[in-house]
C-alpha cells in the first residue's frame, strides 16, 4: 500500500514522535512503505509522522548519481550523538511542503546513532548532503519542519502557499 504524505499545515507534523520500543513486523513494513512512498514522490529522506505515524522512525536513501545502486536506510529511534563546528548550507525541500525550497544551515558532520530494522544498534558518522538529510528528518520526530529555520514572514509566506495548494487539491 503507498502511503499518502501528510501536507503542512497538519497538526500531526508538529507532534513529538514516540521512541519505538519494540520493532515488529507491522514496523518493519512500515519502513518498506515509507521506502516506497519516498522513491516515489520522488525525495531522499520521510520520517513516520509524514505518513500519519508518531513512532520515531526515518527512512533515508541520498545515492542521486545516475547508475550507482541506492542506499536505502531505515532507522528506528535515530539520535545525533555528536555534530561538527563546520557548518553547511544546503537549499533544502521536503516532501510535506511540495516545490518549496529554502537555504537551510546545519552542522556539516554528524554521528547518529539507531537500530536497525532487525533490532541491532548502529552508527555512523555522515557527511554534507547526508548528514542534512539524517538532521531534517529527525527533526520530524521533534515536530519541527525546516521552514522553521527561517524568517517568520518567509515561514509564513510558506504556510499561506500550502494552505491554498491543500484547498485546491480538495477541489480536486
Amino acid at each position: 500500500m503507498k502511503r499518502a504524505i501528510l501536507l503542512h499545515p497538519d497538526p500531526r507534523l508538529k507532534k513529538v514522535a514516540a521512541p519505538v520500543a519494540d520493532i515488529t513486523d507491522d514496523l518493519r513494513k512500515l519502513g518498506d512503505e515509507m521506502l516506497e512512498a519516498m522513491y516515489a514522490a520522488p525525495g531522499i529522506g520521510l520520517a513516520a509522522p509524514q505518513v500519519g505515524v508518531l513512532d520515531r522512525l526515518i527512512v533515508v536513501d541520498c545515492v542521486k548519481e545516475e547508475g550507482e545502486a541506492p542506499r536505502p536506510i531505515v532507522m528506528f529511534n535515530p539520535q545525533v550523538v555528536a555534530s561538527s563546528d563546520e557548518q553547511n548550507t544546503y537549499e533544502e525541500g521536503c516532501l510535506s511542503l511540495p516545490d518549496l525550497f529554502a537555504d537551510v544551515t546545519r552542522p556539516k558532520v554528524v554521528d547518529v546513532t539507531w537500530m536497525d530494522r532487525d533490532g541491532n544498534a548502529q552508527s555512523e558518522t555522515f557527511d554534507g548532503l547526508w548528514a542534512t538529510c539524517v538532521q531534517h528528518e529527525i527533526d520530524h520526530l521533534e515536530g519541527k519542519l525546516f521552514i522553521d529555520y527561517l524568517k517568520p514572514l518567509r515561514r509564513q509566506m510558506f504556510t499561506r502557499k500550502m494552505v491554498k495548494l491543500k484547498r485546491e487539491l480538495a477541489r480536486g
